[in-house]
């Protein structure tokens, strides 16, 4: 019989990478890039042009390459792609402070299958 062990919930963590958070954090930005860019139907060429990247920076962005990626430069591009990014940042509530992307509760009609992503620290 296999041993499972459950996992933290950042894989990042649990395969023991060096800052975790920060790369959970940029990983959910480029889903939410991705998918912002499927819903529109455009292709990486155009979606290059409206963030003001290049297409092969594209492509490493939808492939989760993102080592040549600040989450400052994801969040200009989610705000090239007319999103709004909100930094929420509040007393920790447990004993250790903690970086987290976590859905938002507001979501337009238009983008309903995409879910909001804001930044919280707690």
């Amino acid at each position: 019989m296999d041993n499972i062990t459950v996992g933290s919930g950042n894989i990042f963590a649990d395969l023991g990478l060096s800052d975790p958070e920060e790369r959970l954090a940029k990983a959910d930005v480029a889903i939410r890039i991705e998918a912002l860019i499927q819903q529109r139907g455009l292709t990486q060429a155009e979606a290059a042009r409206q963030m003001r990247l290049t297409q092969p920076q594209v492509s490493h962005l939808v492939r989760g390459q993102l080592k040549g990626f600040t989450l400052d430069r994801l969040f200009q591009c989610l705000n090239a792609l007319d999103q709004d990014v909100e930094i929420v940042i509040r007393p920790k509530q447990n004993v250790t402070a903690n970086t987290y992307v976590s859905p938002s509760a507001r979501i337009s009609a238009a983008s309903a299958a995409v879910p909001d992503k804001s930044i919280s620290e707690k």
